[in-house]
């Protein structure tokens, strides 16, 4: 009866081989980056403007001033570190940027569960952690299942499923996204689950978001969801 079922549809599965910016004086904001605390000159007149408006009555004493000395060094500390954050944020930006790039016209494998149908083909890839009995569907856009078919899968990464865009009737559906979803349990009936890949050649990179982002069949991904990059078969 499965045989019947699955003879028009030719999918299968298949086992697969394994710069620094230069500184300035003045920030951004116009705040002085000048260095308060060794810039004796800064200190002598804070301490005579001090002492010329301090109460006679009630005089401030040294340890103050010094506290208030260590107080200057922290501000300017913390100028000089949100500078530096602020430039390492820039040079990982322009790396994530240059990166990005340089996957355009690349093959990758990607996390996930939805592919492109194109040119009668759609594939995914599975890493099946111990021999199981699976049922894999397949699934349209609008939610409609299109597919459904029952194997045996041994375990191994890069397992391949390829349909062929025809339904268990035979009828071919029209190209566009689909989601696979694989149902599995072990020789025990215990649940098993079996994570998937999509394959795709990267398209654009939208550079204006951040992190960038890739756009592979029609799908939009970050630079973490990349597992790999596949070289095209010839």
């Amino acid at each position: 009866m499965a045989d019947s079922i699955l003879a028009p549809v030719t999918s299968t599965i298949t086992a697969a081989a394994t710069t620094g910016s230069s500184s300035s004086s003045t920030s951004s904001t116009g705040v002085d980056k000048s260095m308060i605390a060794g810039n004796f000159q800064t200190f002598l007149t804070l301490l005579t403007t001090q002492l010329k408006n301090q109460n006679p009555l009630d005089p401030l004493d040294t340890n103050q001033f010094t506290q208030q000395l260590v107080q200057f060094a922290q501000v300017e500390q913390q100028l000089r570190q949100n500078d530096q954050l602020a430039t390492l944020v820039s040079l990982e930006k322009t790396a994530q940027s240059t990166t990005a790039l340089a996957y355009v016209g690349q093959t990758v494998a990607v996390n996930g569960a939805n592919a492109a149908l194109a040119n009668k083909q759609a594939t995914w890839s599975f890493d099946v952690p111990k021999p199981v009995s699976a049922t894999v569907t397949i699934q349209s856009a609008t939610g409609q299942t299109v597919y459904t078919g029952s194997f045996t899968m041994n375990a191994g990464s890069g397992q391949k499923f390829t349909w062929d865009g025809r339904d268990n009737s035979g009828v071919k559906w029209p190209d566009g996204n689909y989601t696979l979803s694989v149902s599995a349990k072990d020789a025990s009936g215990q649940t098993v689950s079996i994570p998937s890949e999509v394959q795709g050649v990267v398209d654009s990179v939208d550079l204006t978001q951040q992190p960038p982002v890739l756009s592979i069949g029609g799908q939009t991904f970050t630079l973490d969801k990349i597992k790999r990059v596949v070289r095209p078969s010839v």
